[in-house]
């Protein structure tokens, strides 16, 4: 019995040594090991057994406490006063520092996770913000954004990330994903805008089923397939459409953010038609792309729009516009797929300015569902130009829709065809359509897709004329970098 008393005792004492020494913390926890280098390139920062040793200019100044046992560590301006800030994932014992609420009595002896930001001034590092317990479990911490917003990134042992900015004094939990959805072509023939015009010039019958998305989606697009126009003489359908003004009306308030409107068809009307539809978006508050009227003599290529600190670049292009030759004096009236060269620079400037670029490009061939020769060199050239997603329109049929990686590592997420939104085309696979569902997330250095699908819809038919859009009951279907054969014609 003595002898059995000792060994437990001494198997007690082991365990508390391993315990008080941080030995002994849940299973979940991976303790990271390395060096990282700050943005500044003056500091270097090794992290092993769960000690943090910094260096500036290759001699060591400073070593994390003894108290402290260092899960991760982050080296970066995440505050945005031009200064490396040290940020460590650590354990310690107890939930708070030198100071805790009022109506807390005593500090708790177990092991808590926490997050300490230190600042980097020359040759100190200062202690900048400790935090008591955070109040959950961080299996990774990692900094993102880029340029004017910085986020840090905590994912728990489910794998679910959530995100914290800066401010002031601490962080703060912050949204920092903004979601899309970009609609098909809205080709108004001439049974739609009869329908439309014998109820009074009310088109809202064409959105009434899109009601869930648009709330859901931060951003929400449409291709504006044809020209819109203020007179009745003017209404026309194929081959040169004249679309009523009120179905830019409609758009807007449907709730659209953005319309894009460099297509094949976008001076079926002429300079009229431009001036008209840029005129009838611009005064509803809606990004209008593609397309610039004569008071815009200065080429225009990309706009800018902002969504939760995020700065997006858009662009929109058409490979033509069926012959219809611009105007002398507006040679940027519809933007052109054709000049690679200056596509580029274009692209480049927008990432200069912008932290995620999208392109909305009209091309391919018509009623076909194979990725034609023209498409997969601008999606090289794209891929190449660092674009982050392309989204197609003008086969009015699905294609594919695939997320390509460079050799670098950047990713580009492109829809080569989301098909027809909405049309009176008599073909059953132009009767497919879908919205393209993706959203944007910072991640290390940057942004990227975090998520991405496809939602079917189908445009519906009922007598007397009208047309709708229908998504099916749990319309996500999740991208997997090929479309699945629901989509097909």
């Amino acid at each position: 019995a003595v002898i059995i008393a000792a060994v437990l005792a001494v198997c007690g004492a082991a365990l508390y040594g391993l315990w008080a020494a941080g030995m002994l913390l849940p299973g979940w926890v991976y303790w990271e090991s390395g060096s990282i280098t700050g943005e500044s390139g003056d500091y270097e920062v090794s992290l092993e057994e769960r000690t943090v040793q910094v260096a500036y200019h290759g001699a060591e100044i400073w070593q994390s406490p003894k108290e402290i046992k260092v899960q991760q560590a982050v080296l970066g301006d995440i505050d945005l006063d031009g200064r490396d800030e040290l940020i460590l994932l650590c354990w310690k014992r107890g939930r708070f520092g030198a100071y805790k609420p009022f109506w807390i009595e005593r500090d708790e002896k177990d092991w808590s996770q926490h997050i300490f930001v230190y600042d980097c001034a020359g040759e100190k590092i200062v202690p900048q913000w400790m935090s008591s317990y955070i109040g959950q479990d961080v299996t990774e911490m990692s900094s993102g954004g880029k340029g004017q917003a910085r986020w840090l990134l905590l994912t728990d042992p489910e794998g679910e990330v959530s995100y914290w900015r800066w401010d002031s004094w601490g962080f703060t939990k912050d949204d920092a994903e903004v979601s899309f959805a970009v609609f098909g072509d809205n080709l108004i023939h001439e049974p739609i805008y009869r329908y439309g015009m014998n109820q009074g010039g009310d088109f809202d019958f064409l959105f009434e089923n899109m009601g869930d998305i648009l709330k859901e989606s931060d951003i929400s697009v449409i291709n504006q397939e044809t020209p819109l126009v203020t007179e009745f003489s003017e209404y026309r359908d194929y081959p040169r459409f004249g679309t009523p003004v009120q179905v830019g009306e409609a758009i807007a308030d449907a709730g659209f953010d953005v319309v894009t409107c460099a297509t094949n068809h976008a001076l079926d009307r002429g300079a009229k038609g431009i001036h008209t539809t840029k005129d009838c978006f611009a005064e509803r508050g809606l990004l209008c792309l593609g397309i610039q009227t004569l008071e815009e003599p200065e080429r225009k290529p990309y706009e800018l729009i902002r969504r939760n600190n995020i700065r997006f670049a858009l662009f929109n292009y058409t490979y033509g516009t069926n012959g219809v030759p611009l105007p002398e004096e507006s040679p940027y009236m519809v933007h052109l797929l054709e000049d690679e060269v200056q596509i580029r620079e274009d692209i480049e400037c927008a990432r200069r300015e912008a932290d995620v670029v999208l392109v909305f490009v009209h091309w391919g061939t018509e009623n076909s569902e194979e990725i034609d020769s023209f498409q997969k060199k601008w999606t090289d050239i794209f891929l190449d130009s660092q674009v982050d997603v392309v989204v197609g329109s003008h086969p009015h049929v699905l294609q594919d829709y695939e997320m390509l990686e460079r050799e670098d590592g950047h990713k580009m997420l492109v829809y080569y065809s989301v098909g027809n939104f909405v049309s009176a085309q008599p073909e059953k696979s132009c009767t497919r359509g879908g919205v393209a569902e993706f959203t944007i997330a910072p991640v290390q250095g940057g942004y990227a897709v975090s998520e991405y699908s496809l939602a079917p819809l189908t445009i519906k038919w009922e007598k007397g004329g009208k047309y709708t859009a229908v998504l099916p009951d749990g319309k996500g279907i999740d991208g997997n970098g090929k479309q699945k054969s629901i989509f097909k014609g």
